[in-house]
């Protein structure tokens, strides 16, 4: 019985081959296999290949992205003096989901000619950027999960600023001589980065960093809310988003001269909310300008948060816990701080110095 069915399945089979032969078919020899793949992929460089390395530039790092481009290489060359490939584009455009954007600007491409430097510059073809590339400064190496940079070695820090840097430069030289720090102590009371009448702080920046200090604390702001020149010109009155505007440029030129491209680390610090209601919005708008300000260089300039300390939710308060203890840190006046804020201020400098330098 069971070589009666395997003789019918034979019989059937053949059947079956004697008609694939009769149609005018024949079999694939392994031979014939092997030049049909060759063929097809001939047709794919002449027709496409110079989409291989497009196609690998998409693919995730590894062993298979390497191959493609190694393939992709040459016979891209190869395509790309050839007319199929523009032929076979154009005839399966219609196939494509993407929009036909031209030769417009915003491409990342040329985005991506002018990245990594410190601000607006002209990309290929010489056009000027419309925003402003982002520098590897910005970033610091907690945010992006890598190990810290080696400490540096902290020689000569400068404090400056108005009358707030008082007593607090004091009070850092204090405790940094022993070692072996040498404290530059330069307040200019009066003075402020919108009122230009008395000192041009974009001067004074310059010819402070001149004097080559690793570190730099600045904390200024008690006699800011002047009305000052405006890009269109005219003058602009505090406290709206102009204003705001043209104080952060003011700020931001100061913390690049300071930090001197790299090489020095910035420390600022914002304003402990004032006891007058009227001077509040000035502070609020100072302290958002300085934030702004320190976006591009976060790896070195360091925004040091005083109302977070003095003032929790722009509270005005005169004393504050300070090792379990209230005491007064503020002056009479309800702008400055005293000596016991002073050193509840550097407290916090210190904290932050000892994330950059050897202690």
């Amino acid at each position: 019985m069971g070589d009666r069915e395997g003789e019918q399945l034979e019989l059937e089979g053949d059947g079956r081959l004697n008609r694939f032969d009769r149609l005018g078919l024949r079999r694939f020899s392994a031979r014939d296999s092997v030049l049909a793949v060759l063929l097809l992929v001939g047709l794919l460089a002449l027709f496409g290949g110079g989409s291989l390395l497009h196609d690998a530039d998409e693919m995730q790092p590894g062993l298979e992205r390497t191959v493609v481009k190694g393939v992709g290489k040459p016979v891209g060359a190869i395509a790309d003096r050839l007319p199929f490939q523009d032929a076979s584009r154009r005839a399966t455009a219609f196939l494509s989901p993407d929009a036909d954007l031209g030769g417009g600007a915003g491409g990342f491409s040329t985005v991506a000619a002018g990245a990594g430097g410190s601000g607006a510059g002209p990309a290929a073809g010489g056009e000027p950027l419309g925003v402003p590339p982002v520098s590897p400064d910005a970033f610091t190496a907690s945010e992006l999960g890598e190990r810290a940079p080696p400490k540096l070695q902290l020689r000569t820090l400068l404090v400056t600023g108005d009358s707030l840097a008082m007593p607090l430069d004091a009070v850092l030289a204090r405790r940094l001589v022993g070692d072996g720090v040498r404290v530059l102590r330069e307040a200019h009371v009066g003075t402020g980065i919108s009122k230009t009448a008395l000192l041009d702080w974009g001067k004074l920046s310059h010819e402070q960093a001149a004097r080559a200090a690793d570190a730099v604390v600045v904390f200024i702001g008690a006699n800011e809310g002047f009305p000052m020149d405006g890009p269109g010109g005219g003058q602009l009155d505090c406290c709206g988003a102009d204003w705001a505007a043209v104080y952060a440029t003011r700020v931001r030129t100061m913390m690049d001269a300071y930090r001197r491209a790299g090489a020095a680390r910035v420390y600022w610090l914002t304003l402990p909310t004032p006891r007058d209601r009227d001077r509040q919005p000035i502070a609020r708008t100072v302290n958002a300008a300085i934030d702004v300000a320190a976006q591009p260089w976060a790896n070195q300039v360091r925004v040091l948060d005083m109302v977070g300390v003095f003032t929790p939710g722009e509270r005005y308060e005169d004393a504050i816990d300070v090792d379990g203890t209230s005491t007064l840190v503020r002056e009479s006046d309800g702008i400055h701080l005293n000596e016991a804020g002073a050193e509840v201020a550097a407290d916090e400098v210190q904290r932050a110095l000892g994330e950059d330098f050897e202690p």
